[in-house]
């Protein structure tokens, strides 16, 4: 426990991260733009996210929170599945701007709600 605020601020950071860089990333694919091609593009997103991925299981294990007890990690483990697939539609697999662009919506809708479960610690989300 002696690095909880450490590791949960790097957390939040990550998650900071990633939610914009998403954001960019999402705008550019929609655009059609070459950019996205770029090496450094297609490799942050997974420096970023494997970030925040172990930091996430780094302070369950610390606070020994495990999602078959806390629904809410449960339900925000489940959303981070959705936002996985929505992410790569918006990104990659969209096969027009409209379906991007709706797929990014939608996926940033899901990272609020994992956002508003974190915060509520509870699987309504900002409806708790």
């Amino acid at each position: 426990m002696e690095h909880y605020l450490l590791i949960k601020h790097l957390h939040i950071t990550a998650a900071t991260l990633s939610l914009l860089f998403f954001i960019l990333r999402a705008i550019w694919s929609v655009c059609d733009a070459e950019v996205l091609k770029a090496r450094w593009v297609r490799i942050a997103p997974h420096v970023i996210d494997t970030l925040l991925l172990t930091l996430g299981v780094v302070l369950m294990v610390m606070l020994s929170l495990w999602p078959h007890q806390h629904p809410w990690l449960a339900a925000k483990l489940i959303a981070l599945l959705a936002y996985i697939g929505l992410g790569t539609l918006a990104i990659k697999r969209g096969r027009t701007p409209a379906v991007r662009g709706a797929a990014a919506v939608a996926a940033v809708l899901v990272f609020l709600y994992m956002l508003g479960a974190a915060i509520t610690k509870s699987a309504l989300s900002w409806l708790a």
